[in-house]
């Protein structure tokens, strides 16, 4: 049976691997991997960086900006950009695809929990999906590029949640019952929240990393962790536990730094990193005292800690 999830994960893999070349060939040469320059940013509108982001940024003025980003266009409608951020795309769309079929597959062989899988797709799908917007253009039209991957999710959910078309190995897998009709809730307000996210904030502002670091690891760890530690519950809420809360807190910060330093050593934004882990904390603290609320039946997860995440590093980084 292993040796049976293994070849199954191996083609996953070989499907996206296969793609890789492809999509590689299709980008222009200076943004291919092997030719990526020392120094990155991904925005050439300085002065409206500057008047969104005061200090904790220190943002450095670049001489040449229509060579700016990973991609280096920032031109609507040029065809390098939109050949690229079509090519980065795909590839991200069968990354996610190959993801979510190998833990269908993990769960239909009862090689892994059912919620042990679900939560798993739910803490590495969204982390994934914001670790590829590097390698989209610099055009100011990627970020709705890179918001296909997504849309496509939500579609996918309406379809098979409103009963349309069957597909079990979807709804084992993200579902908590196994009833369709929660497609349209937790996972339908998870996508939105990326698409929310790359649209709104996307790589420029350490917003939007913050808030979706602490829905995926945040907010996904906690119930893995409550589960099976979560002995000790919270007064004021018995569905949740102190471990578990814990480890939100926990988990939430530290990927929130860790995504920041990704981006921040790509050139999207710099930090001063002291006054930058001391408001993430806060964001990670105030996000987990939502989460811990008992408030689950009227407002998800998926809703509440990635909007408040939102609005409090919103207020702490002065976006």
């Amino acid at each position: 049976m292993q040796a049976c999830a293994c070849a199954t994960m191996s083609r996953a893999l070989t499907t996206v691997a296969a793609l890789v070349p492809v999509t590689h060939f299709v980008l222009p040469r200076h943004v291919r991997l092997p030719n990526l320059p020392p120094s990155l940013t991904a925005t050439s509108h300085t002065g409206t960086f500057r008047r969104r982001f005061p200090p904790p940024y220190n943002f450095r003025a670049l001489s040449d900006p229509v060579t700016a980003g990973l991609g280096g266009f920032d031109v609507i409608g040029d065809g390098g950009s939109m050949l690229q951020d079509a090519g980065a795309t795909a590839l991200v769309i069968a990354g996610a695809y190959a993801l979510i079929s190998t833990f269908d597959f993990l769960s239909e062989r009862k090689l892994i929990e059912q919620n042990l899988s679900r939560k798993l797709v739910h803490i590495l799908s969204g982390l994934l999906f914001m670790a590829s917007w590097p390698i989209f253009s610099a055009s100011r039209w990627a970020r709705y590029f890179a918001s296909v991957v997504p849309f496509t999710n939500c579609l996918r959910l309406v379809i098979h949640g409103l009963s349309l078309a069957t597909d079990e190995g979807l709804i084992k897998s993200v579902t908590r019952e196994g009833n369709p009709d929660e497609l349209l809730r937790g996972p339908l307000y998870y996508v939105l929240v990326l698409i929310l996210s790359a649209v709104l904030f996307w790589r420029e502002s350490p917003v939007g990393v913050i808030s979706l670091a602490m829905m995926c690891g945040g907010d996904g760890i906690a119930d893995i962790v409550g589960r099976r530690f979560g002995s000790t519950k919270i007064p004021y809420n018995k569905q949740k536990s102190w471990a578990g809360s814990l480890s939100m807190f926990v988990l939430g910060f530290l990927v929130s730094v860790g995504m920041l330093y990704y981006f921040s050593s790509l050139g999207y934004f710099h930090l001063d990193w002291v006054s930058t882990v001391e408001r993430v904390a806060a964001v990670s603290f105030i996000a987990t005292i939502v989460e811990s609320l008992p408030i689950t039946g009227t407002v998800d997860d998926n809703i509440s800690v990635p909007l408040v995440s939102m609005v409090v590093a919103s207020l702490a980084f002065g976006y």
